[in-house]
């Protein structure tokens, strides 16, 4: 089996530098710790989780590995604190966030020695995170499944890569060993996938939404603004349609209904919605509407992702659904994506001359 040292697998003490992503209703107990099993790094995905919940999944993590894994936390969170507070005292290796988090909160984790490492989508957050210590970076380009931007991987890649001297993992489109080795390539040091863990048989996803992924075409994602009122790359299923056609009136109060479902699974009090609304619209301008479709999208992922109801729920997925058409064990997918890419890397340096 190869090996690549890079600086990520410096930081963290992992042995490939492959990163799970922290999919609501996917990145469970289950498949983190067959990814870090298989030496990359697994992120517990918490949002769509109670604070129970996620202390319960870490214990199952733990139980089943004791390689380093992370926590996906939204720092707008109104509980944010208190999962941070978890994840300190269970001594988890890395702190992950979708929204960049407060100095203060930075600090915090970094006195623990937690290795904090936030998502963006720009080089100026980069370079915003990077200086109130983040200790690396996610960057995800458009063709990433989820909330996505519009740039392409190959250009905001090397832009944050020319904007922050901490290390950078390259995301969206990636999905074997020459990403992988095209990443490094660019500077990177490492890569994060989503779609790609989804699609193993140690996704909890059930078999039938597996397949529908697998039968995907590369134009069977869209980048919607119907289903959460923030751009969202998903697959094109008859639900997707029928709010990409509809009127905002019918989606809006259907997405009313849907947070109402919300409120009562995680046992949020409206209160503390309205709580995390404040926190959503601060600095982002959005309008209330869209925040009841926030709080509307974990709804529509869980009939998809967890229920297997396509045609009342809404499948996140990123442009390489198109590509793959096999569905590989975590410890199969991580060691096979560095023997590819340690092959590219030493083919394209032959290449070199003087």
């Amino acid at each position: 089996m190869s090996h690549l040292k890079t600086p990520l697998t410096e930081l963290l003490g992992i042995e490939h530098p492959v990163v799970q992503t922290g999919m609501g209703w996917v990145a469970g107990a289950r498949l983190v710790a067959a990814t870090s099993n298989a030496g990359g790094l697994g992120i517990l995905a918490s949002a769509t989780m109670t604070l129970e919940e996620l202390a319960t999944a870490v214990t199952k993590v733990k139980a089943a590995t004791d390689k380093p894994f992370g926590i996906n936390i939204r720092a707008d969170a109104g509980d944010a604190g208190q999962r941070v507070d978890l994840l300190i005292r269970e001594g988890v290796r890395v702190a992950s966030f979708a929204l960049a988090p407060k100095p203060d909160l930075i600090a915090k984790l970094k006195e623990a020695g937690v290795v904090v490492i936030p998502s963006v989508g720009a080089a100026k957050h980069a370079k915003k995170v990077a200086g109130w210590g983040a200790d690396a970076v996610i960057v995800q380009g458009g063709e990433g499944g989820g909330h996505t931007g519009p740039v392409a991987t190959t250009l905001l890649l090397p832009s944050v890569l020319d904007a922050v001297d901490i290390p950078v993992v390259a995301a969206g489109g990636f999905f074997d060993g020459r990403g992988l080795a095209a990443a490094l390539s660019y500077g990177a040091a490492g890569v994060a996938m989503g779609t790609r863990f989804l699609l193993t048989t140690d996704s909890t996803v059930p078999d039938s939404v597996k397949q529908r992924y697998l039968d995907s075409a590369f134009d069977a994602t869209v980048v919607s603004k119907r289903v959460d009122g923030m751009p969202h790359r998903v697959l094109r299923t008859g639900l997707v349609e029928k709010l990409e056609s509809g009127s905002r009136i019918r989606g809006f109060t259907a997405a009313v209904g849907n947070a109402q479902k919300f409120k009562k699974m995680s046992g949020m009090t409206w209160a503390s919605i309205v709580k995390d609304g404040l926190a959503m619209r601060h600095g982002k301008a959005l309008t209330w509407s869209q925040i009841v479709m926030a709080a509307n999208t974990p709804m529509l992922l869980k009939a998809g992702l967890v229920d297997g109801n396509t045609n009342a729920g809404v499948l996140a997925s990123g442009q390489v659904a198109g590509i793959l058409d096999d569905l590989p064990s975590c410890a199969e997918l991580v060691p096979s994506l560095v023997d590819e890419a340690v092959k590219h890397l030493q083919a394209a340096s032959s290449m070199a001359r003087d």
